[in-house]
């Protein structure tokens, strides 16, 4: 839903103040995109494509919308997009190493960079004209993820026409991409905290398969406990096969054999 100037000047001042019985319509569809990002995607790729599908929606003059993530080790990749085209601009950037959304994408890069006449943009002169040649001459990118231990990121928003984006534009796309990064931060820490008790869980599932193992060895060799461990180990090296796998292998025989 378009917001009018007006209507975008009422909002601004009420979004986040107390004292009022309704939120108005652009608190609300922050809060609802509030609510569906911490509570429908439990991946970060799920989130950012919600990410990317509202920005389209919501920031007036979006034509194209992508994400950028910048790797620890400096390299860029676009994981999603709203079209095709959106990639061969992000591209460009990555290849001219020049461009609003890998300067944002950097930890330490500015929060924002947008250009409103990207074909005479002197800050990019690569990649300025080659996304003019493509048809898009405004482009809009806040940083996104901005923590220098993990991947960072940048939101990027393209418009066919100049001059698409005001400040109304630019202060949804900050508005969004503080969200975006909010909703990245729980996620990752809800799937790092699923993979450590997956680890978990393996590592208990190995121990208990390797002590059933042992026993297995103990009843039919007459051994001690440690002894049926060396044997374990010792087929684990001869094999080239981890030693949960042996024991697995040993337990899932028939208990005649």
């Amino acid at each position: 839903m378009s917001i009018g100037e007006d209507e975008w000047a009422r909002e601004r001042a009420r979004f986040g103040q107390d004292g009022h019985g309704q939120a108005g319509l652009l608190a609300g569809q922050f809060a609802d995109l509030t609510r569906t990002l911490l509570e429908a995607t439990p991946t970060v790729g799920g989130v950012l494509r919600l990410v990317v599908g509202a920005a389209k929606a919501i920031i007036p003059g979006a034509d194209l919308v992508s994400v950028t993530l910048r790797e620890p080790g400096g390299t860029y990749r676009t994981p999603v997009e709203t079209d095709a085209i959106a990639v061969r601009l992000d591209q460009l950037q990555y290849d001219h190493g020049e461009g609003p959304c890998v300067e944002s994408a950097r930890p330490d890069g500015p929060a924002i960079g947008w250009s409103q006449d990207l074909a005479h943009e002197p800050r990019w002169p690569k990649f300025g004209p080659g996304a003019a040649a493509l048809g898009y001459h405004s482009v809009l990118a806040t940083a996104l993820i901005p923590d220098t231990d993990r991947t960072s990121g940048a939101l990027n928003v393209y418009s066919s026409r100049p001059d698409a984006f005001d400040n109304r534009a630019v202060d949804l796309a900050l508005l969004l991409a503080t969200h975006a990064s909010l909703a990245l931060a729980h996620t990752q820490a809800v799937e790092a905290a699923e993979l450590e008790a997956a680890h978990l869980r393996r590592a208990i599932e190995s121990r208990d398969v390797i002590g059933q193992a042992k026993g297995i060895l103990m009843q039919r060799r007459g051994i001690t406990a440690d002894e049926a461990f060396d044997v374990l180990r010792r087929a684990s090296q001869d094999l080239n096969v981890k030693l949960a796998d042996v024991a697995k292998a040993l337990t899932d025989q028939p208990a005649d054999r």
